[in-house]
């Protein structure tokens, strides 16, 4: 990312101000911000957040990730 201090869309400083509408600047390539408005992330970030929650080591998911819990789950007889 190339920064995650403004969002891709929206008004105000940092693009921080409502939500992304037709009078909001807008960023001219969205996979390289971490926000996509003052409230979302991005695309990109979402993937990454959901790939942590998915497969993340227990240094981010603690005690276990989502795909451990599953495993550990589907042996349960």
């Amino acid at each position: 990312f190339v920064t995650s201090k403004v969002a891709c869309c929206g008004q105000g400083p940092y693009n921080g101000l409502g939500l992304c509408t037709v009078a909001s600047n807008l960023c001219p390539d969205r996979s390289v911000y971490a926000f996509w408005d003052a409230f979302h992330p991005s695309e990109r970030a979402n993937g990454l957040i959901v790939q942590q929650i998915l497969s993340g080591s227990s240094d981010y998911m603690y005690p276990m990730n989502l795909s451990t819990i599953l495993a550990l789950d589907s042996n349960k007889n």
